[in-house]
This record gives C-alpha cells, structure tokens and sequence, in this order.
C-alpha cells in the first residue's frame, strides 16, 4: 500500500517534493525496491515511513478526514460567530499562531468538495460501521458540510422576501477549488441546484470548470466568457471559488454593471470594511454583513 498525498492543480509539484512518503509492505524485498525507487525524491531529507499495509492504507483516510474536520469545525465556529458578533477572521488569526494547530485549513467558507475529502471520510465512516465502531466525530463533519454547503441560500432568500423568482444572480467559481477543473462535490452545484428549484435565473463564470458544468447543467444556465459579464445586469453576486481572479475585482465597474450592488461572498474574499464604504451590501461567512 502506496497512498498518494497530491493536491489537487499541485500534484506534479507534489510528488517531486514529498512531505513524506508512506510504504506499507509485510515484505523485505518491496520495501527496498520502493525505498530505491523514491529516493531521488527525498534527497532533501524528507521521511520516508515504513508501515504495515493497513496502517498505510489507514494514514491516506485518517490524514484526509482530518482536514476535512478542520475545516468542518472552522465553518461551525464562524457560523457561531455570526450569532455572537464574533469575527472569524480574527478568530482564525488568533488560533492559527498556536504552533499546535497550525495556520492551514482554517479558512471558513461555504464547505469543502471535491474527489478526496467527501470520499475518503465517508469511506472511514463506513469502514468503522464494517467494523462495529462508530465514528461520532465524521458523522457531525458529513452531516455539517452537508448543510454549511448550502449556508447562503437562507440568506439570500431573505434579503429577495423570499421570492427569487425571474432573478437573476452571477455565481463566480464552479470548480470545488481554485487551480482545477474539477466539480465533483463543489459547493456551486448544491447552490445552483436550489436557486433554480426557486425559478432564479443563473448566469456563470469559471476560469477552468464552464465545460464540465454545461455538460451536466446545459441550457438551463447563461455562460459567461469573463467575470464581469457574468455580472451584467445581475440582482446579485455569490461567490463560490476563490480563484486569484476574483479577490481584486474593480469594484467601481462592477457598481455599474450590476442592478444592485449585493454580494453573497462564500469564501470571504473582501474586507468587510471596504465594501461597505463602496456600497456594497456584502454578507460572507462568520463575519459582521
């Protein structure tokens, strides 16, 4: 058992500079041959750990459920700060300073996607019912990321009276994660999927994903050739994937175009204080809107 650790959009890079490498073997002969084959990749001292098969195997799932739990108990904590007049972003500094837990994965947004995370914690889940035990802390992260998916649709039918009817919203981002093309468990889908149920009208822009999503959504979206024609004439933005792109957006321009300048922001791209003295009415994830 040989897991990978490669992000994905950084997997070339990935598996030239291993953090680590983990062998999982109950024999001599392969963990050599192994050893011989990865270590041209290790030159810099990187670890190379030994383990037996099911230990190995179980580092790939336990490592990636971790993340995904991380992240799950940032989103909670900012969901929690909403209800106190906390700031997450402060929260998430101050934390993140604390050697023990680390600056990574602590950023709040509207729930992770993607191949691995989504599959490889529920495969833990399950695994651990094969097995008579119970995973009480993957159970809470599903059934979390589940809803945190989804956490701007109350919002946004609130501030449109509940009526979304005939109009008409830019999504920014459709991949489940900037760099990639990949939609599998992305966010935007779930967010899309209820906009339409309420007859909205949805007009898209992604750097990499448009394809993969008109072949599973068709005619039933407007697809954009660039950010700000996706926000032409719009009643309002959300924003789904962070790519580079949309955290230095003219502002000015974007006033202009759009019917109302209302920005759903699910990855909390913009300063709070900024927007308001542009105009904007601006609601993110664990922060003052």
């Amino acid at each position: 058992s040989n897991p990978e650790f490669l992000r994905e959009g950084f997997a070339v890079d990935d598996f030239l500079k291993p953090e680590r490498i983990v062998i999982g073997s109950s024999s001599e002969r392969a963990t050599a041959l192994m050893q011989k084959l990865y270590s041209p990749f290790v030159r810099s001292g990187n670890p190379i750990i030994i383990m037996d098969e099911k230990s190995a195997e179980l580092t790939k799932y336990a490592a990636n459920s971790f993340l995904a739990t991380k992240i799950t108990f940032m989103n909670e904590i900012a969901n929690f700060c909403e209800k106190v007049g906390a700031d997450v972003d402060m929260v998430r500094l101050g934390m993140g300073t604390d050697s023990r837990i680390g600056k990574r994965f602590l950023f709040p947004g509207i729930g992770y996607g993607g191949s691995c995370f989504p599959k490889d914690v529920k495969a833990l889940h399950k695994s651990g019912k094969e097995n008579n035990y119970d995973f009480d802390i993957l159970n809470a992260v599903i059934k979390v990321n589940d809803i945190q998916k989804k956490i701007l649709i109350p919002r946004i039918l609130s501030h449109f009276n509940k009526d979304l009817k005939g109009k008409t919203f830019a999504i920014w981002g459709l991949a489940f994660k900037p760099e990639t093309d990949d939609i599998r468990e992305a966010p935007a889908l779930y967010m899309m999927e209820e906009l339409l149920k309420h007859e909205a009208n949805l007009k898209v822009y992604d750097p990499e994903a448009m394809p993969n999503v008109k072949r599973k959504f068709g005619d039933q979206l407007q697809y954009a050739n660039n950010m700000y024609e996706a926000a032409k004439d719009v009643d309002a933005l959300i924003i789904c994937t962070e790519w580079s792109i949309f955290r230095t957006p003219d502002l000015d321009k974007l006033k202009q175009i759009m019917n109302n300048p209302v920005i759903f922001d699910g990855r909390n791209l913009y300063d709070v204080k900024e927007m308001k003295a542009e105009g904007f009415n601006y609601s993110s994830i664990g922060r003052t809107s």
